[in-house]
């Protein structure tokens, strides 16, 4: 990749930007400690308002050094925190990663944030692939992934852990978005 995300992401209804450390208490209050919206990610839910300020921290860390891209999601109409979504390049590809505070699924606005990412990614910087792995359980974000254009690929057997699921690791599928 030859070129940074850029800092500030708006589309229809929401503006994505970097985390700064005031947003670790709503980060907190919103999702990471909520063991239902954390069920199929590979961290646990925040025990602490610490844990988040230490993540907001790497966060921050890795923005400035260019190694992932993490993004506040906040609504444009309130500038509530809502959730995150983070872009991980390496080289010409990108991953990415994204999580939802609970009062806002079901409303469209993951598959909105995911596609002004990967358009940006795919049609302004120099990636030609992003993609997302999510649990084969996870169906909320198999259908973000498929509304956001992504195919799937396949199924990854034993790839991931998901500790608030098992501590072995478990099926994922593979989904992608290229041009």
């Amino acid at each position: 990749m030859t070129e940074a995300f850029p800092a500030i992401i708006e589309t229809e209804r929401l503006r994505l930007r970097p985390p700064a450390p005031q947003d670790a208490e709503t980060i907190f209050a919103a999702y990471a400690q909520d063991p239902v919206v954390t069920r199929f990610l590979v961290w646990a839910p925040h025990n602490s308002i610490a844990v988040t300020r230490q993540f907001i921290i790497i966060c921050i860390a890795s923005w400035q050094s260019a190694r992932a891209f993490a993004y506040v999601l906040t609504s444009r109409a309130s500038g509530q925190v809502i959730g995150m979504l983070e872009v991980r390049p390496a080289g010409y590809r990108a991953n990415i990663g994204f999580v939802l505070a609970r009062a806002h699924w079901g409303q469209g606005i993951m598959p909105e944030a995911v596609r002004a990412v990967v358009e940006l990614a795919l049609s302004s910087l120099a990636l030609f692939r992003v993609d997302a792995t999510c649990d084969v359980d996870n169906q909320a974000s198999v259908r973000t992934l498929e509304k956001s254009g992504f195919i799937k690929e396949g199924r990854l057997a034993r790839y991931l852990v998901h500790p608030n699921i098992s501590p072995e690791p478990r099926d994922c599928f593979m989904y992608a978005a290229c041009r």
